[in-house]
């Protein structure tokens, strides 16, 4: 295919890899962003195989395992009694797999200061509404109606609430979710809790509290740890109307341990809240434009797969204009390569959200007692662990990649980068 002129929505880590791995393909790439300076948002995140193994092949997995913190084992108890309710572990599958919690300022600094490395070009302040067709070019505009720049191709990557999803032809429904989650960053001083896994508290499906080891932001800054408490966004006001010092308490009341944590929250400006919403396009393409990540599928994050479902939509993308004739074969091939793969991991979160986030009693005693009791025996181990891994079905294949070889890279995860650079299996 010819070089392409691309224009990009979006600096997150979506458009940010998107510009690196299409500018090294020989693409001229261009990102457009609606704040006036680049900047990560929100708190931690889990980076799985799946996603490991694109950042690996943007060069950028041993900069990640420098600053990330290894996960081997989700692991969840009731609040009240005790009693696991869930208990996820990677080594449940053979090959060494193992996910990477980290900072989302950390995912976002190792993207964006490649971006910078190389020069590519970043146009900040630019709030995108809309694009139109002219003369053979995807033209986006800005709020104002004017034009931001006409290329051969654009991609979306500006996440849930797009205003370019929302008015295409390829919009998809929306259904806003009940429940969502107060988020912050600390320092894991003093705090008492397991530096390779993600932990949570439940009471019932109504309370879900998590301390998630996320790593450092940069080269030589502490590792902080991600918390993380669960609400219905209805009550947000009555709850902070009710008092910081309440909703510690009942926190406390949950799970001592989080002491060290809330000794450091002194205003509700500290806390983020994140909504969530299930919206998933049946096809992830509108004319010229190319939806990647939230922009193309969202939905909470119990399963752990946003970030990486948006990198693999960004090799798969970069696959198909690498391997097909044209532009409309590439596009097509492009929302082909994610179909099956985005459609089963939605579909898995939306049937599993209600579980751990809802009004629902029954959901919540099956979950304690049904699910947790099958979840502990063979083979339904490694099924859970190939759905926290984002490998249920092969994502590697349909978007050109070849997944890592977990046994070489492990080394770099353990000593914190110390290890020789991963190897790539073939």
């Amino acid at each position: 295919m010819k070089t392409l002129h691309i224009g990009i929505a979006g600096a997150g880590p979506a458009g940010l890899a998107a510009a690196l791995m299409l500018s090294r393909r020989g693409h001229r790439v261009e990102i457009l962003e609606r704040f006036d300076a680049a900047s990560p948002v929100g708190s931690g995140l889990m980076l799985q195989p799946t996603g490991l193994t694109v950042l690996n092949t943007l060069g950028l997995l041993q900069p990640m395992l420098v600053l990330g913190s290894r996960i081997d084992r989700l692991y969840g108890a009731d609040a009240k009694s005790g009693r696991t309710v869930l208990d996820v572990r990677y080594d449940a599958l053979a090959g060494g797999r193992f996910g990477l919690a980290v900072q989302r300022a950390a995912l976002f600094n190792t993207l964006h200061d490649a971006v910078a490395a190389v020069g590519l070009p970043v146009k900040t302040g630019v709030t995108l509404t809309e694009v139109r067709m002219a003369g053979g070019k995807a033209v986006m505009l800005d709020a104002q109606g004017h034009e931001a720049g006409a290329y051969d191709l654009v991609i979306d990557a500006s996440g849930a609430r797009s205003a370019l999803a929302a008015g295409s032809t390829a919009a998809p429904k929306v259904r806003e979710l009940a429940y969502g989650a107060f988020w912050a960053t600390l320092d894991s001083d003093g705090l008492n809790h397991d530096a390779h896994a993600l932990v949570q508290r439940y009471d019932r499906a109504k309370v879900m509290i998590g301390i998630l080891p996320a790593g450092r932001a940069r080269m030589g800054e502490r590792d902080r740890v991600a918390f993380f408490w669960s609400l219905r966004v209805a009550d947000t006001d009555v709850i902070w109307q009710a008092g910081l010092d309440r909703w510690k308490a009942r926190i406390l009341d949950y799970w001592p341990d989080c002491a060290p944590l809330l000794d450091q929250i002194s205003d509700w400006e500290q806390l983020t809240l994140a909504r969530y919403a299930h919206r998933t396009m049946r096809r992830p393409v509108s004319g010229r434009i190319a939806f990647v990540g939230d922009s193309a599928h969202s939905t909470s994050p119990q399963l752990g797969q946003g970030a990486n479902m948006a990198l693999l939509d960004v090799a798969a993308l970069s696959h198909a204009l690498e391997t097909a004739g044209d532009l409309d074969a590439a596009l097509a091939a492009y929302a082909a390569a994610r179909r099956n793969h985005v459609a089963l991991f939605q579909l898995l979160s939306l049937l599993f959200t209600p579980f751990y986030q809802s009004d629902s009693t029954a959901l919540a005693w099956l979950r304690d007692r049904l699910v947790a009791t099958v979840a502990r025996t063979p083979p339904m181990q490694g099924l859970l662990a190939s759905i926290v891994s984002g490998t249920l079905i092969d994502p590697f294949k349909p978007a050109g990649l070849a997944e890592c070889d977990w046994q070489a890279v492990r080394g770099g995860a353990d000593g914190r980068g110390q290890a020789a650079a991963p190897a790539i299996s073939t």
